[in-house]
C-alpha cells in the first residue's frame, strides 16, 4: 500500500488559522477519499507559516469493484415508467431481470461501478478540497479565479512505496502537481524534489524548515526559558502566545533583550500587553522583584552577528511603543490626582450602554444601589460597596484602556490606589468583571463580591426588562456569561441570597420568574460539571428555596451522595412503588389518602415496624431539613430502606378488609409524604 503527501505551498498564512487549516484539510481529504472508496492507516498534517501539509500511510492503490441491486417498476407498468428507469440505471432493457415479487413480477436492475485508481480519486479529492477550503478569509490573485487565503504558488502531491514515488496527476488553475517544494524563505531559498514524507521532513530541517508547529512550539520555549535563566530571570509563561509565535516562524530562534531603564516603573501587566499586542514578545521577569525588566523576541533566520541587528530593530520600535504608554499612564495618573477616578469618569454619562437602557453613568448608579443593598449579605460595608461601585467602570475613560481595552479594571486599581482610595476599593476596580470564564479565578473579598454582583445582576435585569434575551446559540451581550458569574461567585463564597427579591429590586420591571429559571438552566450545566445529575438537580429544584441558589446546590450534593449508595437506590425504588400503589387508588377510589393512619390496625409485625421506623424518621428528618443538615436528612430518611422492603414483602396492600386497607394506603400515603419533604423523588430517574 502507497502512501500519500500532499503539500500546499503559499505566501505567508495567518498563525491563528493554522491549527484550523491542519484540522480541516485532514478532515476533507480524509473524509473524500473514504467517501470514495479508498482506506488508509494513518493520517498527520501540519503546517508551517508557508505551507500546508497531510501525509497518509498505507493508503489503498484502488477502490473496490462495487454491485449495486435496483429495483424498477412491475412489468405490468407503462412504458414510460421503464423507460425512466433505463436511464437512471444506463442499462438496456436486455440486461434488466425480470423476477417474482410480493404484488407480481418487476424489473430488477443489477449495476456494477469498477474500482478506480488511486491518483484518479486523489486528484478529484484534493481538486475539490482546494477549490472548497473554508478559510474564514480567502482572496485572489492575478486573474485566475481560484481562492485561498493567500496566493498559492505550488501543489506538492507523490504517492511513495517501496518501488518510489509518483506524481499524482492534478492542475488547478494552471498550478500543475509536482514533487517538489521549496525551504526557508531567506536561509535556504530554491526548489528541491522529494521522495516520500520521511525524505520530505528530513530535507526541509536541513533546508532550515521545522515541519512541526509543536516542535517549533518547544524549540522556541527552551531557548527562551534557557536565556532568561542565564540572566537569572524567568518568562512569563503565555501559553497562547507561545502557539502565535510557532505559527509565525518556520525556522525558530530566540533572542532576549532588555528593556530600557526609563520604563521599568510601568506596571507590569502594560508592558507585558504592549509588548505581547504590539510585537509578540514574550516578557522576562525578574523573581525577586517580579519586575517585567526583559523581552524575548524569536527571529525567523539565523544571522551572522547572531541577531544583533535584528534586536536593535526591535528595541527601537518597543521604545516607541513603551513611550507612548508611558505617556498614556503619567497622563492618566495626571487625571487622577486632580479630579480622582470619579472626574475621570464623568464622561461616562455621554457614553450609551445600551439605547432602551441609557448611559454607563445610569448604569453606574444603579449598581451602585444594588451595591449597597448586596453588602450586608455578603458581608461587605455599604459605604465602601457604594463607593466602589461608583468608580469601578472610571478607567473606561483613561488613555491607557483606550490604547488597552483589555486592561480595564485593571488600570482602575493602579488608579485608586494612586488616588489614595481604600485597598477594597482598589481590589474592586479589578475584580468586579471576574469571573469572565469557567476558569476564571473568583473574587471572595467581600466589597469586590458585592460590586460583581451588582454589575452582573444589573446587566441582567436590565436585559431581561427589555425583552433581549439570548436565543439558541446567540448571546451577542454575553448573558449567559454572566449567570455563570453570578453562579460562581455564590456558590464558592456560599452566600444566602434570594434571587427573586434581589431581581425586584435591581430592576421591577423584570419577570423574575422567568429569569429564575433562566439561572436554573446554567446552575444545571455547572453542576451536570460537578458530576451531579441532571434528574438530581430538577429534584431539589421542585422544593421550596429554589431561588437559593447555595441552598439548592448542597441539598443536590446531599441528595446525589445519597443516591449513590445501595440504601438510597433501593429507597427511590420503594418510594416509587409505594406511590404508584397510592396515586392508582386514589384515583380509582376517588378519595385522597393523605391522614389516619394507625399502628392499632397493623397486622403484621413488618408493618408495626415500618410503622415505628416512619415515626423515627419524621422525628429526625423534619428538624434535620429546619437546619439544613442535608447529609443527616438523607441518612435519616436511607434508614426507611428496610422497614419499607420488608413491609413489601410481607403486607397485601389491597386486603379484603376495607378499613385494613385504607390503614395500609395511608401508611404509604405517610413514605410519600416523608421523602417528599427532603426531594422530589418523583423527577429521579429509574
Amino acid at each position: 500500500m502507497p502512501d500519500l503527501l500532499i503539500e500546499l505551498f503559499s505566501e505567508e498564512i495567518p498563525a491563528r488559522m493554522q491549527g484550523m487549516a491542519r484540522d480541516t484539510l485532514r478532515k476533507m481529504v480524509t473524509d473524500g477519499l473514504v467517501e470514495a472508496g479508498l482506506t488508509y492507516a494513518h493520517a498527520q498534517a501540519f503546517s508551517t507559516p508557508r505551507r500546508l501539509v497531510l501525509a497518509l500511510e498505507g493508503l489503498s492503490a484502488e477502490s473496490p469493484t462495487l454491485t449495486e441491486e435496483r429495483k424498477g417498476p412491475a412489468t405490468t407498468a407503462p412504458e414510460k415508467a421503464l423507460e425512466g428507469f433505463l436511464r437512471s440505471t444506463g442499462l438496456s432493457r436486455d440486461q434488466l431481470e425480470v423476477r417474482d415479487d410480493k404484488k407480481g413480477q418487476a424489473y430488477f436492475a443489477t449495476i456494477t461501478h469498477p474500482g478506480r485508481k488511486a491518483p484518479e480519486i486523489i486528484a478529484e479529492v484534493l481538486e475539490k478540497t482546494i477549490r472548497t477550503f473554508p478559510w474564514p478569509k480567502s482572496m485572489r490573485w492575478g486573474s485566475g479565479s481560484l481562492k485561498w487565503v493567500r496566493p498559492l504558488h505550488s501543489i506538492l502531491c507523490i504517492l511513495s512505496d517501496e518501488a518510489g514515488h509518483t506524481v499524482v496527476p492534478l492542475d488547478v488553475d494552471g498550478i500543475v502537481a509536482g514533487d517538489t517544494t521549496e525551504g526557508h524563505r531567506f536561509m535556504a531559498p530554491g526548489r528541491f524534489a522529494v521522495t516520500g514524507f520521511d525524505d520530505y521532513a528530513a530535507r526541509l530541517k536541513a533546508a532550515k524548515v521545522v515541519l512541526d508547529s509543536a516542535e517549533r512550539e518547544e524549540i522556541i520555549w527552551n531557548g527562551a526559558t534557557t536565556l532568561a535563566f542565564a540572566r537569572g530571570l524567568e518568562i512569563v509563561e503565555d501559553r497562547g502566545l507561545l502557539t502565535e509565535l510557532g505559527g509565525l516562524v518556520e525556522w525558530p530562534v530566540p533572542l532576549m533583550g532588555e528593556i530600557a531603564g526609563e520604563f521599568l516603573g510601568l506596571p507590569p501587566e502594560v508592558l507585558r500587553t504592549s509588548m505581547k499586542e504590539h510585537q509578540k514578545f514574550f516578557s522576562v521577569k525578574n523573581p525577586k522583584t517580579g519586575r517585567i525588566e526583559g523581552f524575548v523576541t524569536v527571529a525567523n533566520r539565523e544571522t551572522a552577528d547572531n541577531g544583533e541587528t535584528i534586536l536593535k530593530g526591535n528595541l527601537k520600535v518597543l521604545s516607541a511603543r513603551l513611550s507612548d504608554a508611558k505617556f498614556f499612564w503619567e497622563h492618566d495618573l495626571r487625571v487622577v490626582k486632580s479630579e480622582g477616578l470619579l472626574g475621570m469618569g464623568a464622561g461616562l454619562s455621554h457614553v450609551t450602554f445600551h439605547n432602551k437602557l441609557g448611559s454607563q453613568a445610569a448604569r453606574i448608579e444603579r449598581i451602585a444601589a444594588l451595591a449597597q443593598v448586596l453588602a450586608p449579605l455578603v458581608g461587605a460595608a455599604p459605604d465602601l460597596a457604594v463607593q466602589a461601585a461608583r468608580v469601578v467602570k472610571s478607567d473606561l475613560r483613561s488613555a491607557m484602556v483606550g490604547e488597552f481595552p483589555e486592561l480595564q479594571g485593571l488600570m482602575g486599581s493602579y488608579y485608586a490606589r494612586a488616588e489614595g482610595l481604600p485597598e477594597a476599593v482598589a481590589d474592586a476596580c479589578k475584580g468586579h468583571y471576574s469571573p469572565l470564564g469557567p476558569s476564571d479565578d473568583v473574587p471572595d473579598q467581600p466589597v469586590t463580591v458585592a460590586v460583581a454582583l451588582a454589575d452582573k445582576i444589573d446587566t441582567l435585569t436590565g436585559f431581561w426588562a427589555i425583552d433581549e434575551k439570548p436565543t439558541g446559540s446567540k448571546d451577542p451581550f454575553a448573558l449567559r456569561r454572566a449567570a455563570l458569574g453570578v453562579i460562581r461567585l455564590v456558590l464558592t463564597n456560599g452566600l444566602r441570597l434570594k434571587l427573586g427579591e434581589v431581581f425586584a429590586k435591581a430592576n421591577p420591571a423584570t419577570d423574575a420568574a422567568d429569569l429564575l429559571s433562566f439561572f436554573h438552566d446554567r446552575l444545571k450545566v455547572y453542576l451536570k460539571d460537578q458530576n451531579i445529575r441532571h434528574d438530581v438537580i430538577d429534584a431539589v429544584l421542585a422544593m421550596p428555596g429554589a431561588d437559593d441558589l447555595a441552598l439548592v446546590a448542597r441539598r443536590a450534593e446531599a441528595l446525589s451522595a445519597f443516591l449513590a449508595t445501595e440504601d438510597g437506590g433501593n429507597l427511590i425504588q420503594g418510594f416509587k412503588r409505594a406511590n404508584n400503589i397510592l396515586t392508582q387508588a386514589e384515583a380509582r377510589d376517588g378519595v385522597e389518602y393523605s391522614y389516619g393512619a394507625d399502628p392499632k390496625f397493623a397486622e403484621a409485625a413488618e408493618e408495626t415496624a415500618l410503622f415505628a421506623a416512619l415515626d423515627a424518621a419524621d422525628a429526625a428528618i423534619a428538624p434535620a431539613m429546619a437546619a439544613e443538615d442535608f447529609p443527616a436528612a438523607m441518612g435519616a430518611m436511607a434508614a426507611l430502606r428496610a422497614p419499607i422492603d420488608a413491609f413489601f414483602t410481607a403486607v397485601q396492600i389491597n386486603s379484603d378488609n376495607q378499613l385494613v386497607r385504607r390503614n395500609r394506603l395511608n401508611l404509604l400515603s405517610r413514605i410519600r409524604q416523608i421523602c417528599l419533604g427532603v426531594a422530589d423523588l418523583n423527577r429521579i430517574d429509574g
